[in-house]
């Protein structure tokens, strides 16, 4: 299937590695100009070397700190003036989480929930602020939100948080900028195997059920999809993609 999106350009923040790296990945095999976005310009550098490598496509390396305002509003002035535009935002840069357990209710500081709603919920927030106005002018956009499935499931109360805020900032971005042509939706990893992932843990992520991990190329494959122009008629909602993982049902 042509997905049509050769030509268009994207910003994928959380982009040198894990499931924001094959996003970009995936999006410059479907014919896209990548800004990828992170905190570390060194890994930057060398990821958008790779991708630039095995695709033929522009591959754009910029630093954020997507819990700052000045910061954002640089990182997409920068990547706008690079590709000529912003077609598509992929927002996934986040305080990495499902390394060690989530802290319980005593352990819980106003510090550690403030940081990490301020880099993903607002710095989501922030990214589309700065970005929707180049999709406006051009009356076509996509903005796809990584979020997770704590959103839907207890044991994690700021990873439930955070997500179930990302659904909800999504669906409001999808109804206010619809008009403009602009689909916004949000992708629902759960466990994924990324290149950090090790043998112990790659048994537990094929807890599913489909009995096997999900790959981050396999999550890179449904953003491509949503970016594309293909999925017109899906935005404001939420795409599970942790391979069946979770008993409830959603309708």
């Amino acid at each position: 299937m042509d997905l049509e999106l050769t030509g268009k350009t994207a910003i994928v923040t959380g982009g040198s590695r894990g499931i924001g790296k094959q996003i970009a990945l995936v999006l410059a095999e479907e014919g896209v100009d990548v800004a990828i976005v992170a905190r570390e310009m060194d890994r930057l550098e060398a990821t958008a070397k790779e991708i630039a490598t095995a695709t033929g496509r522009k591959i754009v390396p910029i630093t954020v700190n997507t819990g700052d305002d000045e910061s954002v509003k640089a990182m997409v002035k920068a990547a706008a003036a690079a590709l000529g535009g912003v077609d598509i935002l992929v927002n996934g840069a986040a305080t990495a989480g499902g390394f060690s357990a989530p802290p319980k209710l005593p352990e819980m500081t106003v510090d550690a929930f403030w940081a990490d709603m301020n880099v993903k919920v607002m710095g989501y927030l922030r990214t589309a602020q700065a970005a929707s106005p180049y999709m406006i002018a051009k009356g076509w956009g996509r903005i796809i939100n990584i979020s997770g499935m704590a959103a839907r499931q207890s044991g994690n109360i700021i990873g439930s948080m955070r997500n179930v805020s990302v659904a909800a900032l999504s669906k409001n971005l999808a109804d206010e900028l619809g008009e403009h042509g602009i689909n916004v939706t949000v992708v629902h990893p759960g466990g994924t195997r990324t290149e950090r992932t090790t043998l112990d843990a790659e048994e537990r992520l094929a807890g599913n059920t489909i009995h096997k991990a999900v790959d981050a190329h396999d999550i890179a494959n449904v953003v491509a999809f949503l970016a594309s122009p293909k999925a017109v008629a899906i935005t404001g909602d939420t795409i599970a993609a942790g391979g069946g993982v979770g008993k409830a049902i959603h309708y």
